[in-house]
C-alpha cells in the first residue's frame, strides 16, 4: 500500500474531483524559518511545534488502527460517516479542507462534539500545491488552519496537516510543525475515491493493515456511498480482528 515518502496516490481535488499522483511525496527546497505570509489564527498563545517528520503511528501501543476521514465535511455524506463511527464506538481523524469548513461549520462542529479530532488539508486542495512558492504553501497551510479552527468554535485544536495528494514539501512540513500541526501520512490508501466498490474498500484495507495503521478514505470530493458501505463492514470487522480505534502519534 502507498505511503508518503515512497509515492503516493493522490485523491480527487475538491474542485475537480479527479486524481493525481505526487512522485515523491514531500518536495521543494529545505526550508528555513517561514517567509512572510498568512499570520497564524489568534489564540491564547501560539501552539507547541511538534515534529515536522511525517507521522503514520498510533499514539497508543498494541493492535491499533487510525482512521483518517479526507476532503470533507459534506452535508450528506460526514453525517453518515460519523452515524457509523458512533454506532461502532470508533474515533477518527477528519482532514479538512478549510474552504469548505467555512461553508458548513456546523459540520465541524458536529466532528469536535463528537470527539474526533481535526487536520488541516489545505485550502482548496490543490493536489500540485508543493510546485508552487513557498508564500503560497504557506497560505493554504495557515489560512485552513484558520478556517477550520473558526469553523470549530473556540478552543478548537487542529492536531495535524495532511498536504492534498500527499504533495509535501520541506517548507509546508515546517511550516505546520511550527504551528503545532503533525505532517500526517497514510499507510493503506483505500483509493475510494475511485469508486472501486465496496467489496474492494473493504478488500484493500484487510490486505493492507500489514503495512501500518493509518487508513485513508474519504467522505467529500463525490459520491462516497461506498465508503460507508465499506465502513458499514469494516468496523466490527476491526473489533473482531482485536483492532483498538487511535489517533496518530502527533
Amino acid at each position: 500500500m502507498a505511503t508518503e515518502g515512497s509515492g503516493s496516490s493522490a485523491g480527487p481535488s475538491n474542485s475537480a474531483g479527479s486524481g493525481g499522483s505526487s512522485a515523491d511525496g514531500d518536495k521543494g527546497r529545505s526550508p528555513g524559518s517561514p517567509g512572510a505570509g498568512p499570520s497564524a489564527p489568534a489564540s491564547a498563545g501560539p501552539p507547541a511545534r511538534v515534529s515536522a517528520e511525517i507521522t503514520h503511528e498510533s499514539e497508543d501501543p498494541g493492535k491499533t488502527v487510525n482512521l483518517t476521514i479526507d476532503d470533507g465535511p459534506d452535508p450528506g455524506w460526514t453525517v453518515k460517516v460519523l452515524a457509523l463511527l458512533a454506532k461502532y464506538d470508533a474515533k477518527a481523524t477528519f482532514c479538512i479542507i478549510g474552504s469548505r469548513a467555512q461553508e458548513y461549520p456546523d459540520l465541524v462542529k458536529k466532528v469536535t462534539a463528537a470527539g474526533h479530532r481535526l487536520c488541516d488539508h489545505s485550502v482548496d486542495h490543490n493536489t500540485a500545491m508543493d510546485k508552487r512558492a513557498e508564500s503560497y504553501q504557506e497560505g493554504q497551510v495557515l489560512d485552513a488552519q484558520k478556517m477550520i479552527e473558526n469553523a470549530a468554535g473556540e478552543g478548537a485544536r487542529v492536531s495535524y496537516y495532511r498536504a492534498p495528494g500527499g504533495a509535501f514539501t520541506p517548507y509546508s512540513r515546517e511550516v505546520a510543525a511550527s504551528h503545532g500541526m503533525r505532517p500526517l501520512g497514510w499507510n493503506v490508501d483505500t483509493r475510494d475515491w475511485q469508486n472501486p466498490g465496496a467489496d474492494r474498500i473493504v478488500e484493500t484495507v484487510k490486505k493492507g493493515m500489514k503495512e501500518g495503521p493509518t487508513v485513508l478514505f474519504h467522505d467529500g470530493g463525490g459520491n462516497r456511498g461506498q465508503t460507508v458501505a465499506a465502513l458499514e463492514r469494516l468496523l466490527p470487522w476491526f473489533k473482531e480482528q482485536g483492532y483498538t480505534f487511535s489517533y496518530p502519534k502527533i
